[in-house]
């Protein structure tokens, strides 16, 4: 399976629960299995955490761990999105007839999704977002969307025991 990363799985980890400083052994866990093909975001959802910056206006430390050459190479997608297949989720999934604003509120949601659309039993969304049904048009959740298109998704822990994260993860891989 292919995990592909929404980027509020990152920077709600960085923020919350596995600051980079703090517990090393997450970041290089999500690298360890982007070497291995397991996890993976696209570019588009990578240019959502790649230029955050704190509150002094510099560069955070999700965006420059993400700069990092071996993290990059580890966990960039290199497929490019199918426009076909993000317009399907975005009119589909969104709004039919998306003014502007709605689409700005949408963001990088329906690139993401499509590259899962392209390969629903080998590939699954990771996401943070909650499902909500009741929400409509460009207010959709994600998890809201995969379902309508039957596409696989899952929060972050249910990812984190798939793969088996723990922080003594490099001892685990040698056995």
């Amino acid at each position: 399976m292919l995990y592909l990363l929404d980027a509020n799985t990152l920077i709600d980890a960085k923020r919350d629960y596995y600051p980079i400083g703090s517990v090393p052994e997450f970041w290089e866990w999500l690298v360890f299995n982007g070497q291995q093909d397991n996890i993976k975001i696209p570019m588009e959802v990578y240019e959502e955490f790649s230029d955050t910056k704190d509150k002094d206006g510099k560069k955070d430390e999700l965006a420059i761990w993400a700069e990092i050459p071996d993290v990059r190479e580890a966990l960039f997608f290199r497929e490019e999105a199918e426009q076909d297949l993000v317009a399907r989720i975005t009119y589909g999934g969104y709004v039919a007839n998306p003014t502007d604003d709605e689409i700005s509120k949408i963001g990088r949601d329906p690139f993401l999704l499509s590259y899962a659309l392209k390969d629903l039993e080998n590939r699954c969304i990771v996401t943070t977002e909650v499902s909500k049904p009741k929400k409509q048009g460009a207010n959709r959740k994600v998890p809201d969307v995969c379902k309508h298109f039957g596409i696989q998704c899952i929060n972050n822990f249910q990812m984190f025991r798939k793969l088996n994260f723990n922080t003594n993860w490099r001892n685990f891989q040698n056995l």
